[in-house]
């Protein structure tokens, strides 16, 4: 019976180690498309960089950007991030519907968000600022553009996941592909606090 027992345990150390084995492997392997993500968005930062003047006589940043508008759209994504996190203390507390509420809240911040950026691109077109306007707005929409993209697959992996937790529960695997979104949602945070800064707050200057 001890021997039995002694087996019991071994294989429970077991099953833990592969687990955490697992998650490491998760993790690190998600790290690694983070810093493929990060040469894409390093990229569309230099070639912004490079074009953000060449107006061709059309309208300039200081002429289109409303500092106000993006001001807001930067206090969503900070809060979602803010509000991510907290989801993720409660999950290690195993408090599901309290984590479920802190998600929601990350959705609803990250729509709205989203929802402005689509605004503000529509009315850049509809005034004749479109992306084939000059080289400075084509840059500008493939690069803020692919961040919203990113928030968008973001928003859709939150209902994903959100549909894994309620049937399921934070099982060891529900909470790895939180962490992963976790990693994500706070990277576009990190880019977006690049865009600001770059390519509103410089481009309103004349």
């Amino acid at each position: 019976m001890s021997a039995a027992v002694t087996h019991a345990t071994d294989h429970g150390h077991d099953d833990d180690h592969e687990h955490h084995d697992s998650r490491g492997t998760t993790l690190i392997g998600f790290w690694i498309y983070l810093m493929s993500d990060c040469v894409i968005f390093s990229g569309l930062f230099a070639t912004f960089a490079v074009l953000s003047r060449s107006y061709a006589g059309g309208p300039t940043g200081w002429e289109l950007f409303d500092l106000e508008f993006v001001a807001v759209e930067t206090a969503l994504l900070l809060f979602s991030s803010l509000t991510y996190g907290l989801a993720m203390i409660a999950m290690s507390q195993k408090k599901q519907s309290v984590m479920l509420g802190w998600i929601a809240a990350t959705f609803l911040l990250g729509a709205t968000f989203l929802a402005m950026e689509i605004y503000e691109f529509h009315h850049l077109i509809e005034i004749g600022a479109g992306p084939g306007r000059s080289a400075f707005l084509s840059a500008f929409f493939v690069l803020v553009g692919t961040h919203g993209l990113h928030i968008l697959f973001g928003l859709i992996w939150i209902l994903v996941l959100v549909a894994q937790v309620l049937r399921s529960g934070l099982t060891e695997a529900n909470q790895t592909r939180l962490m992963c979104l976790s990693l994500f949602w706070h990277f576009l945070d990190v880019v977006w606090i690049g865009v600001f800064s770059i390519v509103y707050l410089m481009g309103v200057q004349a």
